[in-house]
């Protein structure tokens, strides 16, 4: 199987690395980004290189800004039983469909750590697609990590506004929580190791655990405990479910704009 993928970028690359460990198939990569390709890759310095060639999928992996400007001159370069799968938060089926006609098109939202083999792959498939553009797209998403097949577009823009952009939302409040242990005294690096395993761990025994999460958090506190304390002013006024809530918003607003 042929499989030439445009754009390279981090999100890209980290999906790339870990389809050529688990697929059995030639991987092409246009990349003007400078970005060195990972070993395995054949790589093309630009459209032009490609002539004559045609391939059983096309991945897009451009910013979605770009793909209308640069998907047209790669649609020559589809098998006659080929598709589509973009990788672009927010274009959707029906815009790329506008640019390469009626053909099988899929959307994979995956988030970053594909890098470590945990994304969330949100999927969904246009009616143009068979089983055999479904099978690829679920081999492609599950070398990565998960996923999870979506019967909308709607829905999968919800997806990226609550997995796919998620691991920013998590990286930023681990920022925080570092800072405030610093501010009690820690120093920068006993307070990341503070942090990080603390929430790793209480990750972990999320994941592991039948519990409903707020039976998990009230098992921590004690009455009038120092938990308690922390938690009291963590909820204070909603406050902290309204941010979730304006940020996962604020998200899903801005790929219902990309569409």
């Amino acid at each position: 199987m042929d499989i030439l993928l445009v754009g390279c970028g981090k999100m890209g690359g980290a999906m790339l690395r870990r389809w050529l460990d688990a697929m059995p198939a030639r991987f092409t990569a246009v990349n003007r980004s400078g970005r060195a390709l990972p070993p395995g890759t054949e790589h093309a310095a630009s459209v032009d290189a490609l002539a004559g060639r045609r391939f059983d999928a096309i991945i897009i992996a451009v910013k979605p800004q770009q793909i209308a400007e640069v998907l047209p001159a790669y649609t020559g370069l589809l098998a006659e039983n080929g598709c589509y799968v973009s990788i672009a938060a927010g274009y959707s089926a029906a815009s790329l469909a506008g640019l390469v006609g009626d053909k099988p098109i899929i959307r994979i939202m995956p988030n970053l750590p594909a890098l470590i083999g945990r994304s969330v792959n949100g999927l969904y498939a246009n009616t143009a697609c068979e089983t055999r553009h479904r099978e690829l797209a679920d081999q492609l998403a599950k070398t990565t990590g998960t996923a999870i097949w979506l019967d909308d577009e709607d829905e999968l823009d919800r997806l990226t506004a609550v997995a796919g952009s998620g691991p920013g939302y998590v990286f930023e409040i681990t920022r925080s929580y570092i800072a405030a242990a610093q501010a009690l005294g820690f120093s920068k690096e006993t307070a990341r190791k503070l942090v990080l395993e603390t929430l790793g761990g209480a990750i972990e025994m999320a994941t592991r655990s039948d519990e409903d999460v707020a039976e998990l958090r009230n098992s921590v506190m004690s009455k009038k405990g120092t938990t308690e304390a922390g938690i009291n002013a963590l909820r204070r006024d909603g406050l902290l479910d309204q941010l979730l809530l304006d940020t996962t918003r604020a998200a899903y607003d801005r790929a219902v704009e990309l569409r």
